[in-house]
C-alpha cells in the first residue's frame, strides 16, 4: 500500500485550521496516488483539548468540523484522530473516511491518566470492536498511541487479521524518548507480523513539545521510514517498495533538548498572539542560554535585553551581558536599580526598626530581585513583549528564586533545564563559535545580591546537586537509597526537604517546556501542604 505520512502541526482549539491542514495533506495524498493517508491522533481538535471536552459549544463545533473532514475525502482513505460524543460518553477515536463517507469508527482503550496526560477525566475507554477496517481490499488494523504500549492489548491485536497496522499518537517529547518508541514499534511490528505506521505531531502547546519523528516500520521490524524530528513534514513511502525510501537521521540527545526548547518558545510566544520578548541579562548563563534560544526561535530583531545592574554587579557581569548582546545582534537597554532597591530600602527602614529587624538579611536581596522584576514587567507592560524568565529547574527544585522577582513572566524557557544541562547546552551552542561569552560558562555562578556571593554559599555544587534532584525527582528514590549511592546523607536531606519546602513557589512559576520524564507542573504534583518527611524533624 502506499501510504501518506502526514506529521503535522494542529493547534488545539483550532478546528478552521486544524481541517485546513488535514485537506491540504489530503490532496497531496491524491495527487501521489496514495491509499491512506495517517494523521496524529486528536487532529481535529490538537493534543491536549482538556476542559475545552467539556464545553457543549465546542464539542458541536467539533462535530462540524468532523464533517467537513469526511465529506472533502475522495479516493484517498483518511485516517484521523478526533473526539466522538457516542451517547452520554466521550470517546478518543480514529475515524476511517473516504470518497465522502465514514468507513469505520475506533475508540482507544486504554487511556493514560499519569503524568502529562488526563485522559480517564475526559474519555471513556473503548471495547476493541472496529480495530480492523477494509479499505480498498487491504485489512487495516487501528490502534491509539497508548494501546500500542499495553502487552495484553498488543496480544489480541496479533491475533487479528490484518495486512497493515497503523498507530495514531499524540507522544510528547523527552530525551531519548523516540529511541523508546521505535524499540516498542519494532517489537510490535515483529509481533503482528505487519508493517506498522507510527505518526506523531508536531509542535508546542503550553509546557509540551510534540517532536514528530512519526516512523514505519515493516514486519521484519526493519525501519523504513523516520520523518524528521520537530519539522512538520508530510511525505510517502510504500510498503511493498524499498524506492524514494527516508531515514532521517537521529540528533544526538543534546541537540534534541535544544530544538525542543526552540520549538517550545517559538510556539508559545506566537500561539498566544505575542511576537517580541523581553529578557533581564544578567551576565550568568542562565539569562545568556535563553537569550541565545529566543533568538533562534523568534529572530533577533523579536528580542530586547534588559541590563539592570545593582551596586553588587561586577564589571564582568555587565561586560559579559554587553557582549551577549553584539554576538546576538540583539536590542539592548541598561537600567541600573541602586536608586529603586534604596528608595524601597527607605520606605522599609523605619518599620524594620521598630520591629527590631534594621539588620540586612535575605529581604534586601530580594528586594533587589523584585525591583528588578517590577522594571521587567513594567517594559512588557508598555511594550507588548513577553517577559521571558530565566530560572533553571535546579533552582526552581531548592527554592533559589525569588517570587515577583527573576521568577516574574510569561514563560519559563529553562524550568525543566538542569544547572548542569544549562552549562552542556552552552557548549553545544558555542561548539562553532563563540555566542555565549566564555566568561559567562567559566565563571563560578552568582545571584550577586551581596558581596562577593556564589550560588555555592547556600548550595552543594551543582554536580551533586543534580544528581541528588534527578535521583529524587526523575527516579523516585528515597533519601536512604540515594545515600547508598555515595552521597552525604545530611546534605542528601538538606536538599529534598528543599525541594519539598519550595512547592509553593513552584505553583506560582510561569508554564516552561518540558524536556525530562518528570518536569515540575503536570508531570510531578506534590502538595504544598502535608505532614510526610523522610529524615528527623
Amino acid at each position: 500500500m502506499k501510504l501518506l505520512i502526514a506529521q503535522i502541526a494542529p493547534r488545539v482549539g483550532d478546528l478552521e485550521g486544524n481541517v485546513r491542514l488535514i485537506h491540504e495533506a489530503l490532496r497531496e495524498a491524491e495527487h501521489q496516488g496514495c491509499d491512506l493517508a495517517v494523521f496524529p491522533e486528536l487532529t481535529v481538535t490538537g493534543y491536549p483539548p482538556e476542559d475545552l471536552l467539556k464545553r457543549p459549544a465546542f464539542m458541536i463545533a467539533v462535530d462540524k468540523a468532523v464533517g467537513q473532514v469526511i465529506a472533502g475525502t475522495s479516493a484517498v482513505c483518511a485516517v484521523f484522530g478526533a473526539p466522538r460524543r457516542d451517547g452520554e460518553s466521550l470517546r478518543n477515536s480514529v475515524l476511517l473516511a473516504q470518497n465522502g463517507k465514514l468507513l469505520g469508527v475506533y475508540d482507544k482503550q486504554r487511556l493514560p491518566n499519569y503524568g502529562v496526560f488526563d485522559e480517564q477525566r475526559y474519555f471513556s475507554a473503548g471495547n476493541g470492536t472496529n480495530a480492523v477496517v477494509e479499505v480498498n481490499g487491504h485489512r487495516i488494523g487501528v490502534g491509539i498511541c497508548e494501546d500500542l504500549w499495553h502487552d495484553d492489548l498488543a496480544r489480541r491485536q496479533a491475533e487479528m487479521d490484518c495486512d497493515l497496522w497503523v498507530n495514531l499518537n499524540a507522544s510528547p517529547f523527552h530525551t531519548n524518548k523516540q529511541l523508546e518508541r521505535e524499540a516498542l514499534v519494532r517489537r510490535r511490528a515483529m509481533q503482528f507480523g505487519v508493517p506498522l505506521v507510527y505518526v506523531n505531531p508536531v509542535g508546542g502547546q503550553d509546557e509540551i513539545v510534540f517532536d514528530g519523528g512519526s516512523h514505519v516500520v515493516d514486519g521484519a521490524g526493519d525501519l523504513v521510514l523516520r520523518a524528521p524530528l520537530f519539522e512538520s513534514w508530510v511525505g510517502t513511502v510504500d510498503t511493498e517498495s524499498e524506492e524514494g525510501r527516508i531515514i532521517s537521521p537521529l540528533p544526538e540527545a543534546i541537540e534534541q533538548v535544544h530544538r525542543a526548547l526552540v520549538m517550545g518558545v517559538r510556539d508559545y510566544v506566537h500561539r498566544n498572539g505575542c511576537r517580541q520578548v523581553v529578557i533581564g541579562l544578567s551576565g550568568g548563563i542562565d539569562s545568556a542560554l535563553t537569550a541565545v534560544i529566543a533568538v533562534q526561535a523568534l529572530g533577533a530583531e523579536n528580542v530586547l535585553g534588559v541590563l539592570l545592574p545593582s551596586r553588587y554587579s561586577s564589571d564582568h557581569s555587565i561586560s559579559d551581558a554587553e557582549a551577549l548582546v553584539a554576538n546576538l545582534g540583539i536590542e539592548a537597554v541598561t537600567l541600573p536599580i541602586a536608586s529603586g532597591v534604596s528608595a524601597a530600602e527607605d520606605i522599609l527602614a523605619d518599620t524594620f526598626a521598630e520591629w527590631g529587624k534594621s539588620e540586612a538579611d535575605v529581604t534586601e536581596e530580594n528586594i533587589q530581585a523584585r525591583i528588578r522584576g517590577l522594571l521587567l514587567m513594567a517594559i512588557s507592560n508598555k511594550t507588548g513583549r513577553m517577559l521571558l524568565t530565566t530560572g533553571n529547574k535546579s533552582e526552581m527544585a531548592v527554592g533559589y528564586a525569588t517570587l515577583y522577582g527573576d521568577m516574574a513572566g510569561g514563560f519559563a524557557v529553562l524550568k525543566d533545564v538542569y544547572k548542569t544541562q544549562a552549562f552542556e547546552l552552552s557548549r553545544w551552542i558555542n561548539r562553532s563559535e563563540e555566542v555565549i561569552p566564555w566568561n559567562t560558562i567559566s565563571k563560578p555562578p552568582s545571584a550577586e545580591l551581596r558581596p562577593d556571593q556564589k550560588d555555592s554559599d547556600s548550595l552543594p555544587d551543582y554536580e551533586v546537586l543534580d544528581a541528588i534532584l534527578k535521583a529524587n525527582i526523575e527516579e523516585r528514590l528515597g533519601v536512604d537509597e540515594i545515600a547508598a549511592r555515595g552521597y552525604n546523607r545530611a546534605e542528601v536531606e538538606r536538599v529534598v526537604r528543599m525541594l519539598q519546602l519550595a512547592e509553593y513557589k513552584r505553583r506560582q512559576a510561569p508554564p516552561g517546556v518540558k524536556i525530562t520524564e518528570r518536569a515540575f507542573g503536570r508531570d510531578r504534583r506534590y502538595p504544598i501542604t502535608h505532614h510526610f518527611y523522610e529524615w528527623e524533624k
